[in-house]
């Protein structure tokens, strides 16, 4: 804005009619406008070059003064003399070269002369090109438009400007404004089409004489940023889109920005508090044309119309009010409507269903049909003998003409009765859907991608002399043990086959539980009333001292307190008596038992007053829990090795129970009764949650690992898989087996489980629970087992996997024990 200052203070000092410009008093210092003139606002964010700032020495403002004055003086002189070699020249030019050559000088004046070019003769060069631009322009304007034009482009303070407009002289009016956009024309013309449609073309858009606009070559940001580093005034440029190039912003262009930045007026010497004009005419008239008050509804939002457009909302949100658009013409019509045309509904809104059109009449009903549809006399009769509702409505006869056919005597009975089945009896349109059976089938990967599972038999473990009705292995894979009814209990080795050690303990072994502890090798066995504790010896020779000390009578324990158990899951009672003590002694007793023959290590029997079904171990290896379902409330006993304690956790038990279960990780305990699974909390001695398994009757139950699935298998073919942390209810039924399941077992290891049942085979799936909780498991049956036997009704009777590897063991009815690998 400086150098627009200097070229128009000496554009003032140079022109004849104008007076000069600046003014120098007597005593030698610069008039009041000089140091406006000077003054370039600091908040506007320009610079003023080193020949623009104002001396503020008190000292030497005189001698400052001075010299202002002679190269002023200076400045004048040479400016009239270069005002008449300009003129003298450009009077002679036409119209347009003077354009031409205006147009020239305002190209040239984009760039800013450099500091060291500031001297004197630039000024003056610069006063008189806007000079002759400030005398085209007064041809066409008055001289206050002029004056205006170049007061705009001093660099004075905004505030300095708008005191000088507040004085008396009045504000000049802007006719046009230097701005080198204005000066710039638009090029390219393509009007409001979007930028968009040349996006993917080589021009951006059309000039004045219809050429296209070719796209500049696009630098990359490396590029630019060098080019902005070396180019002082690229914080001016501003790219312009439409016509593909960059725009250098002048001083008076950033001056109005930061006027519109600091919420002024971007024009300085306009006066937003000009005075109101009335525009009112009072000669005439003595009352204004209305004296009623101003009406609320002029100012204030309206209550009514709020709560319309409120419903008008709502209604659109709920779908009530729809966009009505046009009714397409169908494509294709029928050419002559008749009954057949369904599309169309009633008033009531319901589809118009027709009614069924009698069949058409055929060659039998003709007065003259084929020999071939006539029957002959003695199917005549036999219609005569049937009876009114097997005798066929219409009999074919021959007629020579249809002048001899009679007339039709159940014709009027027949319409009658079709009005009224056409008005009494509903008609529905059956929708038929059209279901590909093979998208009803769930897409299940391939068994092959599932391995490894057991696939084969590996080996054959023989030796029972009857139905072998349990299997157990140890927590290392090493040893195996298993239970028959010949009543013998044998350790096998697993790798070859070889029976180690057979115990006959004299009666029917019904179940048979390995201690999970590796440290203890223990092996639980029921028999008849009677659960047996004894050293299966597979262990060290520490070891199995240290179970033989453990195994070792000691003194009868004080009785435990029980647990209540209700549907609603009562607290624990823990009031003790002498009588409920009594009661809790009587439970079972803890004796010291002699294998015999010849079998080493000591052994604990604990007698029931019921038989014993099954027993089940805690993860830890010291509590150990027994069934015996026909002792009711004494069903359920839960043993403590250590202490060799036994309690009844239960009062009352909700049915009879078939198999408990220790939660593996935490204090939960299962029971399974004949349709339900009720599980228990130990810390809080209540019921936690209640399975309902929709069976008969629960023959076996297995928990997964990770504590959060469990799976049933019933004596009604079914095996249920439940998701604890979903529902209630079966997650997934499967139903394989034909007859009753005996056995469910989990893998350890692998996502496998497996059942078998009565049928003689035994059933692997691939059982995945997913960490994600938002997926649910994935259940896909890989294997059918068979091998084993049917003896009086009953095959498999228990399955177990390996502990380490994708193995599966399987004892039957047939006195054989079977392994089968993958």
């Amino acid at each position: 804005m400086g150098r627009i200052a200097k070229r128009t203070r000496a554009a003032q000092d140079v022109a004849p009619p104008q007076p000069p410009a600046e003014a120098v008093c007597d005593d030698g210092r610069k008039t009041e406008s000089d140091v406006e003139d000077h003054g370039d606002s600091d908040e506007d964010g320009l610079e003023l070059s080193s020949d623009e700032s104002v001396d503020t020495g008190d000292e030497d403002e005189h001698d400052s003064g001075d010299s202002s004055g002679d190269e002023r003086g200076d400045a004048s002189s040479s400016g009239e003399s270069e005002e008449e070699r300009e003129g003298g020249g450009k009077g002679d030019l036409s119209a347009e070269e003077r354009e031409r050559e205006r147009e020239s000088e305002s190209e040239s004046d984009v760039e800013e002369p450099d500091d060291e070019k500031d001297g004197l003769d630039v000024d003056v060069r610069d006063a008189v090109e806007t000079y002759w631009r400030a005398r085209e322009r007064r041809a066409g304007t008055d001289v206050g438009g002029g004056r205006g034009e170049v007061d705009g482009d001093r660099g004075i303070d905004d505030n300095e400007e708008e005191e000088e407009a507040g004085k008396g002289d009045p504000v000049p009016h802007v006719q046009e404004s230097d701005s080198s956009e204005d000066e710039r024309p638009s090029r390219n013309t393509i009007g409001n089409v979007p930028l968009e449609w040349y996006k993917d073309e080589e021009h951006i858009g059309y000039d004045r004489e219809g050429k296209k606009i070719i796209k500049q070559q696009r630098k990359d940001q490396l590029d630019t940023f060098l080019d902005r580093a070396d180019d002082p005034k690229s914080w001016r440029k501003v790219y312009d889109e439409y016509n593909d190039e960059e725009i250098t912003l002048t001083k008076e262009e950033i001056r109005i920005i930061n006027r519109i930045r600091k919420g002024k007026i971007p024009h300085a010497e306009v006066n937003p508090y000009e005075p109101y004009v009335d525009w009112f005419d009072y000669k005439d008239g003595i009352h204004p044309l209305s004296n009623m008050p101003e009406p609320k509804r002029r100012f204030i939002p309206s209550k009514w119309e709020a709560k319309a457009v409120v419903k008008l909302v709502r209604a659109i949100r709920k779908g009530w009010i729809k966009e009505q658009k046009p009714k397409e013409a169908p494509k294709y019509y029928l050419l002559w409507e008749d009954d057949v045309q369904v599309s169309s509904k009633t008033v009531n809104g319901l589809a118009y269903i027709p009614p069924p059109k009698n069949k058409p009449p055929g060659h039998e009903e003709s007065y003259n049909p084929p020999l071939e549809y006539l029957p002959t006399e003695e199917e005549r009769n036999a219609y005569e003998l049937m009876d009114d509702e097997d005798r066929p409505k219409f009999i074919p006869a021959r007629f020579d003409s249809m002048r001899l056919v009679p007339s039709y005597g159940n014709f009027i009975k027949e319409r009658f009765e079709r009005c009224l089945d056409l008005y009494l009896c509903p008609r529905a349109r059956k929708k038929r859907l059209n279901i590909d059976p093979k998208t009803l089938i769930p897409k299940l990967p391939k068994p092959k991608d599932l391995q490894p599972f057991p696939t084969q038999l590996f080996l054959e473990f023989l030796g029972h002399k009857a139905a072998v009705s349990a299997i157990c292995t140890d927590p290392s894979g090493q040893w195996m043990a298993s239970g028959s009814r010949d009543g013998t209990v044998r350790i096998w080795e697993v790798q070859t086959g070889r029976c180690r050690r057979v115990c006959d303990l004299g009666g029917e072994v019904r179940h048979v539980a390995w201690n999970p502890n590796p440290s203890l090798p223990i092996l639980s066995v029921s028999i008849g009333n009677f659960l047996l504790l004894m050293n299966s010896g597979t262990g060290s020779k520490e070891v199995s001292e240290s179970v033989d000390k453990l195994l070792t009578l000691v003194d009868k324990p004080p009785p435990r307190r029980s647990m209540e158990n209700d549907d609603e899951g009562g607290e624990g009672g823990g009031k003790d008596s002498a009588a409920a003590a009594a009661a809790a002694a009587s439970f079972v007793e803890w004796e010291r038992l002699d294998l015999g023959g010849g079998v080493e290590g000591q052994a604990l029997q604990i007698v029931h007053k019921y038989p014993v079904r099954s027993s089940s171990w805690h993860h830890k290896g010291d509590y150990f829990s027994t069934v015996a379902p026909d002792g009711l409330s004494r069903s359920v006993m839960v043993h403590q090795l250590s202490k060799q304690q036994t309690q009844n956790p239960f009062k009352k038990n909700q049915g009879r129970v078939a198999r408990v279960l220790f939660h593996p990780t935490r204090p939960f305990f299962f029971v399974a009764t004949k349709t339900h699974v009720r599980i228990y909390n130990l810390v809080k001695q209540q019921l936690a949650k209640k399975l309902i398994t929709g069976v008969q009757s629960i023959s076996s139950m297995d928990v997964h690992p990770g504590g959060d699935n469990l799976i049933i298998g019933s004596e009604d073919t079914k095996l249920c898989w439940f998701d604890m942390d979903l529902s209630t209810k079966p997650y997934r039924t499967l139903r394989y087996h034909k007859d009753a399941i005996r056995s469910v077992a989990f893998h350890r290891r692998y996502p496998l489980f497996a059942s078998c049942g009565d049928d003689g085979s035994a059933h692997v799936f691939h059982g995945m629970v997913y960490s994600d909780l938002l997926q649910n498991p994935l259940i896909v049956p890989v294997k059918i087992l068979k091998g084993h036997g049917i003896v009086n009704g009953q095959g498999v009777m228990d399955c177990v996997f390996h502990p380490t590897q994708p193995w599966l063991f399987t004892a039957a009815a047939d006195n054989a024990i079977r392994l089968f690998c993958n």
